[in-house]
């Protein structure tokens, strides 16, 4: 199985100021790094919640963390992020919520979950192999514009016409089934080529966060976060493109400033508050980590800290 090596993995630590006896959600266990270094910094009495809608990485979890009472796994996609928790047996508040938002090396590295251009599988992409549709079946129904939509939207590409328009005319030739044919006819219809990237990287990207639903599994578990979190609870959120962090920024700027509704007023309800306080800006991984881990590249980690209503 391939190794997977967790980016920011103190940085992550040192964001969420791990409480020996505190509960920590990781609602992207991935193949447990991140969980694994909660765990070590916490006390025997510290809890974790684990959550993945992978299978393959909950069995692998199961097998990694066998006869660990202190964490509970729990399989699903993150974003009712609150029913997750609840399900594990957890009441009342957290002290830290750890969202990463990457895709784990095992999913890319192995050519049957359909994530890579870099070697040929089934195209399939889903986070869930088990359930839902893959990327393989909604290539064969799509019209042209709603995949043009997609790779302009999710994958910001600027050849997103042509290209919806070559995987159109492909399939009516012959279905549209491995990795390795979509990123054939990608190559082949865009003109120009970004240095040191591969044309389908947009493509991939795009198709993999739109079969997911990630931003909209992001946009739903943020606020449960925050809910989640007692009071000088903290929130890390890792993002590996510019769509997620988008959101992940606004997100922590509007719970930083409140209800605009009531700014400048004497009394403002609890509702209406500031929720959250940035802690320190974006951080980014090392050179030396880059050097080891080249996936740690694009990633940037956002930390905030929940205030007192």
């Amino acid at each position: 199985m391939a190794e997977h090596t967790p980016v920011l993995r103190d940085e992550v630590l040192a964001g969420l100021a791990i409480r020996p006896g505190g509960r920590y959600c990781d609602g992207t266990f991935g193949r447990g790094g991140h969980t694994a270094a909660i765990l070590g910094a916490l006390g025997p009495s510290g809890r974790v919640v684990a959550i993945d809608r992978d299978p393959d990485a909950i069995r692998a979890g199961q097998r990694r963390f066998e006869g660990e009472s202190r964490l509970t796994l729990v399989r699903g996609s993150f974003g009712p992020l609150e029913e997750r928790v609840r399900a594990a047996g957890i009441e009342g508040e957290l002290d830290g919520v750890l969202l990463d938002l990457g895709v784990s090396s095992p999913q890319l590295d192995e050519a049957r979950r359909g994530f890579s251009f870099m070697q040929d599988g089934p195209l399939d992409m889903r986070m869930d192999n088990e359930a839902g549709q893959g990327a393989a079946q909604w290539l064969a129904k799509a019209g042209e514009r709603e995949i043009a939509a997609v790779l302009s939207e999710l994958g910001e590409e600027r050849f997103a016409r042509r290209i919806a328009r070559a995987v159109v005319a492909a399939r009516a030739v012959e279905p549209i089934l491995s990795t390795g044919r979509l990123a054939d006819i990608v190559a082949a219809a865009v003109p120009t080529r970004e240095p040191g990237k591969h044309p389908a990287t947009r493509t991939f990207q795009a198709i993999r966060i739109h079969v997911n639903r990630e931003l909209e599994q992001l946009e739903q578990a943020l606020p449960q976060a925050v809910r989640l979190l007692a009071p000088g609870g903290r929130l890390c959120v890792i993002s590996f493109h510019s769509l997620e962090d988008r959101i992940v920024k606004r997100f922590i700027r509007r719970e930083e400033q409140g209800d605009p509704v009531y700014a400048g007023l004497p009394n403002v309800p609890a509702h209406a508050r500031p929720r959250l306080e940035r802690v320190g800006g974006k951080v980014v991984a090392s050179e030396a980590e880059v050097a080891a881990n080249p996936r740690a590249r694009s990633a940037v980690l956002r930390i905030a800290e929940k205030v007192a209503a």
